[in-house]
């Protein structure tokens, strides 16, 4: 899905970002990514080695743009949104990790 509107709030953002993940798999793909992300996050400050957070980097981007170039077959909104794109991507997890995935996907029109 493409829009060519420019979202100036993350939360007029926030439906359009669910919009462009209305693939369950990629989805999938971007918790893995971000679950890898966050246990180098937390190895980088155990370990007190910054060099994990190239990992977190590597791993996060990977899966999510997995999803996206094979899955959902488009664009990765961080290349437009990249700040908007790395919220929204934690936002989307803490959504799924509490159960509240299912109620944002429905508001944002996501079958």
């Amino acid at each position: 899905m493409t829009e060519n509107k420019k979202y100036e709030t993350l939360q007029e953002f926030w439906p359009f970002y669910l919009r462009e993940h209305s693939n369950k798999t990629n989805r999938i793909f971007h918790f893995i990514g971000t679950t890898c992300a966050l246990v180098f996050i937390l190895s980088a400050i155990f370990y007190l080695n910054a060099w994990y957070l190239l990992g977190a980097l590597f791993s996060g981007y990977f899966f999510a743009w997995i999803g996206h170039f094979f899955l959902e077959k488009n664009r990765p909104a961080t290349f437009t949104y990249p700040f908007k794109s790395f919220v929204s991507d934690w936002r989307m997890y803490f959504c799924t990790i509490t159960g509240q995935l299912g109620r944002e996907l429905q508001k944002a029109g996501v079958k």
